[in-house]
């Protein structure tokens, strides 16, 4: 019975081309989740733990987009971890911008729909919020190889639409930045500078 399960397991891991540092990257993917989730239960989030917590899923939806920006020209410079896990690391974008997308319909708008409307209507930083998620929600769905062989060419052209997510994930973050604009500052010159490689004549200058 052991050596079937063991066979299975074989064949499960090889389907799925898990590398040797996939846990690893699990791992720290999952990581911000986990401690979020013992600092709530152990009332270590402060005296505002739905801001703690708003703060915290945006910041990490955040870095982890960077590190999917980052992953393509950290592999031509030599390092690949990042972009063999891009799936993963994207996944992570779409999750902590989902959980961020969830305190903020539990806490501030009690899932209503009216407010929710008013919210887009008048806060700036609340549509292009909600636009970027509405953006990253088809690359997730999209995110398996599955839908890679159904989608072929056009799987590519949908996920440049991640390029469309970082400029409206800049943007919602410097108009909530306030006067303290320097976290918002870094971020968006780091993905602006990620994006700006991108063009293909800077990438014939850096070859």
């Amino acid at each position: 019975m052991s050596s079937v399960v063991q066979q299975a397991t074989n064949s499960f891991l090889t389907r799925v081309k898990l590398g040797p540092l996939f846990w690893p990257v699990f791992l720290l993917v999952t990581g911000p989740f986990a401690i979020m989730l013992w600092q709530l239960f152990s009332n270590q989030l402060g005296p505002d733990p739905a801001e703690a917590l708003m703060d915290a899923t945006g910041e990490w939806a955040l870095r982890f987009l960077v590190v999917v920006l980052l992953a393509r020209p950290a592999s031509q410079w030599g390092w690949p971890l990042l972009f063999r896990h891009r799936r993963m690391l994207g996944l992570a974008v779409f999750f902590y911008a989902s959980l961020h997308l969830v305190v903020f319909a539990q806490v501030y708008i009690g899932w209503s729909a009216v407010i929710l409307a008013e919210e887009l209507a008048e806060r700036p930083y609340v549509f292009v919020g909600a636009a970027a998620w509405v953006l990253l929600l088809p690359l997730a769905i999209t995110s398996t190889q599955g839908w890679r062989r159904r989608l072929r060419q056009r799987w590519r052209q949908l996920h440049r639409a991640i390029y469309g997510v970082a400029p409206l994930v800049v943007l919602h973050t410097l108009w909530l930045a306030r006067s303290d604009i320097g976290y918002a500052l870094f971020y968006a010159v780091l993905m602006g500078l990620l994006l700006i490689w991108r063009l293909p004549v800077i990438r014939r200058l850096l070859s």
